[in-house]
């Protein structure tokens, strides 16, 4: 591999402030520029410096291998079997230290045979216990380590590529990165389907990033997406599951929404999901998810937290309540037939998705509390209102009549109920009159005729 020309940016002549890093990010670049070892801030910390964003991380990179990291640190905590990694544990941050990838991805040396990788479940090609594919070609296992240039041309998209070197505050680009950041432009290294093939996460995360930035996707990327979105599930449903929050959790999730239905991703994820939103339900198209992750994303953008049970009880309401209905019409009660909703979607999404189980029981304690929250003021309110998922179940209520215009006094008599929970308040908002204990009438007792 020819190496590199990168571009060099003096400090002169970009914006990035030591001020504007994590401390602990620049004690830990110190840490190891002092060393002796090459450090970088590389990846989404400094695109979002560059475009005036703040960071949600801090991202290192170094020529120290994780064995001399965590010997230099002792909060350090090496993690990763697919790529090895350094987290440094702070008191209110976790800043994560790679070594330098190398690009010579089909020129390792033979050690030991092909193996089968439990965690996922694929067939291995290659011999080598630090690099590992499955026979398509996806990358299971990567711990060849290079120079900083193959490791910028390992990295996903261009405008993830950039470093801030600390040792003269400089930003190198060996990739053009800083052009396309410029342009608003997601591009990926190199061939897209082979980095696609290599690792099919990367489409999910180029689907965020332009949704997220307000960028558009490069036109062979996004060719390479449509081609490739089915295989989006060769990633395990776990680390799928993780990726959805990211999705939808950063305040931009209408707009990604939109971006994985045109691209096909979102059909892969959510399969049957996908299949009820294609069907139109008496004559009108389904508009729900879209309005309700638009008031999500309004709720995120003022700093409002939005926690995952929330987030899917939203998104998934409508299609869960036609799930309900169904098996309400086949004789099960209200609220049996809402578990048995929520328990036949976990079903379909498993094999894609993996909801872990206490987001499930959440899910259904939301949507089983609605016909509580409308019963209103109801038998012991104050009792109601200290159960677990209360406060998931009211926001949700909150999201709905925001969106659809009902239920306004309900939730308004619950809100000013949280204010005042030792009073009696009626649907209308006036205090409720207690009504007076009637005395019990004794009894008079019969005389018996004197003897």
């Amino acid at each position: 591999m020819e190496p590199l020309k990168p571009l060099i940016i003096s400090r002169a002549d970009h914006n990035i402030s030591r001020r504007s890093l994590s401390p602990n990010a620049v004690k830990v670049l110190y840490r190891l520029k002092d060393n002796g070892f090459t450090a970088y801030l590389v990846g989404g910390g400094v695109r979002d410096l560059l475009l005036g964003r703040e960071p949600k991380d801090f991202d290192i990179v170094t020529d120290a291998t994780p064995l001399q990291i965590k010997k230099m640190f002792r909060n350090c905590r090496l993690i990763g079997r697919r790529f090895r990694l350094a987290h440094l544990h702070f008191q209110d941050e976790i800043i994560e230290v790679a070594t330098f990838r190398s690009a010579r991805l089909d020129d390792v040396p033979a050690e030991e045979p092909a193996a089968m990788d439990e965690s996922e479940g694929h067939t291995l090609t290659g011999r080598s216990p630090l690099l590992l594919k499955s026979e398509d070609g996806m990358v299971l296992r990567d711990n060849i380590f290079g120079t900083p240039a193959e490791d910028a041309v390992r990295r996903d998209f261009t405008v993830n590529a950039l470093a801030y070197n600390i040792s003269d505050f400089s930003l190198i680009d060996y990739v053009g990165g800083l052009d396309d950041l410029q342009r608003g432009v997601i591009r990926t290294i190199g061939d897209s389907g082979i980095r696609f093939v290599e690792d099919p996460v990367r489409m999910i995360r180029a689907v965020r990033f332009a949704a997220m930035l307000g960028f558009r996707v490069e036109e062979t990327t996004w060719q390479a997406i449509l081609e490739l979105s089915p295989t989006v599930t060769k990633a395990s449903p776990p680390r799928l599951y993780e990726e959805v929050l990211k999705l939808f959790l950063l305040g931009a999730g209408e707009r990604t929404y939109q971006l994985l239905r045109q691209s096909g991703i979102f059909s892969a994820l959510f399969p049957h999901f996908n299949d009820w939103l294609e069907r139109e339900s008496d004559g009108f198209p389904h508009t729900w998810v879209g309005k309700a992750l638009d008031h999500l994303d309004i709720a995120i953008q003022n700093g409002e937290k939005v926690q995952p049970p929330l987030l899917f009880a939203l998104m998934f309401s409508q299609y869960l309540q036609e799930k309900a209905e169904s098996f309400r019409k086949a004789g099960l009660p209200a609220h049996p037939a809402v578990n048995a909703a929520v328990a036949e979607f976990m079903g379909e999404v498993a094999p894609t998705v993996q909801f872990p189980n206490r987001v499930a029981i959440l899910i259904r304690d939301i949507l089983t509390s609605q016909h509580r929250l409308r019963k209103i003021p109801g038998r012991h309110p104050e009792t109601f209102a200290t159960r677990h998922g209360f406060a998931e179940a009211l926001s949700y209520l909150r999201f709905a009549s925001a969106i659809t215009g009902e239920d306004k006094k309900v939730l308004a008599w619950w809100e000013k109920f949280q204010l005042e929970p030792q009073s009696d308040i009626q649907p209308d908002g006036e205090p409720q009159q207690k009504r007076r204990r009637r005395r019990k009438r004794r009894k008079k007792t019969s005389e018996k005729p004197g003897v």
